[in-house]
């Protein structure tokens, strides 16, 4: 009896799997990565000040970054770092990984938030300052570096909102002298980047090329100061572009918000512009006053929603870019 039963789970386990084979379920799709490794990231929390002056530290955490080395028999792979926006890590990198990778990148998908103890910062945006990211943008460019599976001189930063200012913030030559530790970005891109903060120098850049992407209807975060920042830049001689899409609102590659959705608790800073007028202190440029969430021109409330025309042209066009480096 026990070898009958034996002989049945057997077969029976036998028949699922090539059933499985027959509908391709376990087919090795070129998107699929060949290995995955979940690293330790050291990082510390520094406040906008001590980031923006680089005078002191700030309280140590130990992030996750998960690394997808994609298929194929390359000693070494070009890689994209991935920084997430408020809403954390969701179904917005998941097929960005999968897109990267089938196109022949690594990835490596940085969690700034579960490390430090936070969910999202959708409606508390006081929980980690962006400029923060940055600094974990950095430490990830250190991590890469030093893999052996990965090509030092061909690694990119990829940004989604509050993720973004940590991808375009890291190509100024100021922070990368603080916080490079002798590597450099091979190139910055940023989705719906908020480009309503300047800093100090922030148009000298390592010379590393930059994207931005952003919709026009986008009333999460505007478009507009990203237009006077990329002229700043193509001003002087960067290799930048600002590609803008019409009818496209915030998070517009998050397949899970089809349509338009409300977000009536987020804050945002849409009609705001702050400014570094003497090192470390961001002020507002209007009033004058130093840098708050709790200003008046912060707003509550905004949207978000998924484009699939807008998304599929932005995934051509930056791996198109990615290749061309």
């Amino acid at each position: 009896m026990r070898r009958l039963i034996l002989f049945f789970i057997s077969f029976t386990a036998i028949g699922w799997f090539n059933a499985l084979m027959a509908q391709d379920q376990f087919a090795l799709a070129p998107s699929l990565p060949a290995r995955i490794e979940i690293h330790a990231l050291p990082t510390q929390t520094l406040s906008a000040e001590a980031f923006l002056t680089g005078s002191g530290q700030g309280k140590s955490h130990i992030l996750a970054a998960e690394l997808k080395i994609p298929q194929g028999k390359r000693t070494k792979f070009p890689a994209v770092i991935l920084m997430h926006g408020s809403g954390g890590i969701g179904s917005d990198i998941e097929p960005w990984t999968h897109a990267l990778n089938a196109a022949g990148f690594a990835t490596l998908v940085v969690d700034s938030f579960s490390g430090r103890g936070i969910t999202n910062t959708i409606q508390d945006q006081t929980q980690l300052n962006s400029l923060a990211m940055v600094f974990d943008g950095y430490r990830a460019l250190n991590l890469l570096s030093k893999h052996p599976r990965i090509d030092a001189s061909k690694i990119s930063i990829m940004g989604f909102s509050k993720g973004a200012v940590a991808s375009i913030f890291s190509a100024s030559t100021r922070f990368t002298a603080l916080y490079g530790g002798g590597d450099k970005f091979a190139s910055h891109i940023g989705l719906y980047t908020p480009c309503n903060t300047r800093v100090m120098g922030d148009t000298d850049v390592t010379g590393a090329p930059m994207r931005f992407f952003h919709g026009t209807t986008d009333d999460y975060v505007s478009v507009k100061p990203c237009r006077i920042f990329v002229n700043e830049l193509k001003a002087k001689s960067v290799d930048a572009t600002l590609t803008e899409f019409d009818n496209t609102e915030h998070a517009y590659d998050v397949p899970m918000y089809p349509g338009k959705v409300p977000l009536p608790q987020a804050q945002s800073t849409r009609n705001c512009l702050f400014v570094e007028k003497n090192e470390g202190r961001l002020i507002n440029a209007d009033t004058g006053a130093p840098f708050s969430y709790s200003d008046s021109c912060i707003e509550t409330g905004a949207h978000i929603g998924y484009n699939p025309d807008s998304t599929a042209k932005t995934v051509k066009s930056v791996i198109e870019f990615l290749k061309s480096l």
